[in-house]
């Protein structure tokens, strides 16, 4: 399996590499280099990774679907290809085929609950929300990513008979366009009375927090990928600045920041695999994924946060400007922090599940990891 997760994440890097290198993004501002590489994305049947053959697509691992994740995190790439993947994955939960086309997910927030007619009508004022009115879907998702340049949206729906999955054209919808930190779509979503194209009970068993689950790991895949990016970027800028005729990489001070960043690369890259690896061999999202992915969530924004500082820091000025790569990954990784639940979330969420489970029994959870 290791074989073919190299294989499958070889494909990926070789496609970002010759079709979404950096200095070329950079480059043109006017997105020409998109269109391209999605469709060489769909030609290797990376968007549907998580997709059976039976839904129309590839087929993959989910351990094959998180080695892309990864490689797309070092490529610090703006499409929706994870997105697309997590739709995927969510609409195979229902058997509901997934479309041709860039596809996201809704809601992307814990904060964007979903609820039924009664509580509406006590909480309208309080809590955004979607729900199924027979078939037809009302609500806001906020924070969607690249809600506007996809063509469906998988959302998970409660309803007056429990939770559903929705398969939803974005043209139903009306988009307010918004951006996040690195500049990538980031929009709000508003259904109302829409009718989905399909609409799916979930399985029996299945968790409510799936879908922030797996897109938690996602997005600290995509961390600690871009991460790797910095540190490799950092060091080779270090070895080449000359300052009072010499190297900076040979001060102490740099190469202690380097240190530094190598550390908060590494802290992310274990924890991130380690919490991709739980759910991959993980019949059912049970209390150990749920410390693994929350955990990695948690660990790998606040790497985000210190990587990037330090990571600017080494560079200098140049690494602000706009012509510079440096802020690709950068700000990528900070924008990242939030999606699918925001480390303050998560910390909060696995302390409560730890305090429930009570004192005797938070030792051997965590000793099994």
């Amino acid at each position: 399996m290791a074989e073919t997760e190299n294989l499958v994440a070889e494909t990926a890097e070789r496609i970002f590499a010759d079709l979404a290198f950096a200095q070329t993004i950079n480059h043109d501002p006017q997105g020409g280099w998109k269109a391209p590489l999605w469709q060489a994305l769909e030609q290797a049947g990376l968007p549907l990774s998580w997709v059976p053959e039976a839904c129309g697509g590839s087929g993959a691992s989910l351990a094959e679907g998180f080695a892309v994740l990864s490689a797309a995190g070092r490529a610090a790439l703006a499409v929706p290809l994870a997105e697309t993947m997590l739709a995927g994955w969510l609409l195979a939960q229902a058997n509901i085929a997934s479309p041709a086309g860039a596809m996201t997910v809704a809601p992307c927030g814990p904060k964007d609950r979903i609820k039924d007619r009664i509580e509406d009508r006590i909480e309208d004022r309080i809590e955004d929300r979607i729900e199924d009115r027979g078939g037809r879907l009302s609500g806001r998702a906020r924070g969607v990513p690249f809600a506007r340049d996809s063509r469906h949206i998988a959302a998970l729906v409660h309803g007056s008979q429990g939770l559903s999955i929705a398969l939803v054209s974005v043209s139903q919808c009306r988009i307010e366009p918004g951006v996040n930190l690195g500049g990538d779509g980031h929009d709000t979503v508003t259904f109302d009375d829409v009718v989905p194209l399909a609409l799916q009970p979930v399985p029996r068993g299945f968790d409510p927090n799936a879908l922030l689950l797996m897109g938690a790991v996602a997005r600290s895949l995509q961390i600690a990928g871009a991460l790797e990016a910095l540190l490799d970027a950092s060091v080779r800028y270090a070895n080449e600045r000359v300052a009072f005729e010499k190297k900076i990489a040979k001060f102490q001070a740099v190469q202690h920041n380097l240190a530094r960043l190598a550390g908060e690369s590494a802290a992310a890259q274990a924890a991130s695999t380690s919490a991709a690896d739980a759910i991959a061999h993980s019949p059912s999202f049970d209390d150990a994924v749920f410390l693994e992915a929350a955990s990695a969530k948690i660990r790998c924004a606040e790497a985000a946060e210190k990587g990037a500082a330090i990571a600017h820091q080494v560079h200098g000025a140049i690494g602000f400007t706009i012509e510079h790569i440096l802020h690709r990954f950068s700000l990528r990784a900070l924008a990242w922090r939030d999606d699918f639940g925001s480390e303050s979330h998560w910390a909060v969420e696995l302390g409560r599940r730890v305090a429930a489970r009570g004192a005797d029994e938070l030792w051997p959870l965590v000793a099994s990891r």
